[in-house]
């Protein structure tokens, strides 16, 4: 299954933790490590897009509230399918985050 960096973050975040359920306000957390970050306001869009895709592809269960229009997602946990695909993650090379180095010609 093809995945993007921030939905392996997200499945691995889940896995990690014991009590099954994590807070949104946890996933921020990838973008620490990016140098150049999206706005705050993408921020939001970007990750509830990422769950909502997982949710499609029945590797999460979101809780949260329902309106007339859209759901508000709080919180998220693996589904069975979820820890199976987020333990292949862990046998997976991970990409290690190499800075481009200028090559001095002399």
């Amino acid at each position: 299954m093809r995945l993007s960096n921030l939905q392996k973050h997200i499945l691995l975040e889940c896995l990690s933790v014991k009590s099954g359920r994590i807070l949104r306000g946890r996933l921020n957390r990838f973008y620490d490590k990016i140098e150049k970050k999206p706005k705050i306001e993408m921020l939001t869009k970007i990750i509830t897009q990422s769950m909502e895709r997982l949710i499609g592809k029945e590797l999460l269960i979101g809780f949260g509230e329902r309106t007339k229009y859209k759901w508000f997602i709080k919180e998220i946990k693996l589904t069975v399918k979820g820890k199976r695909e987020a333990k292949k993650l862990l046998g997976e090379q991970m990409k290690l985050p190499f800075r481009s180095q200028k090559i001095l010609k002399y």
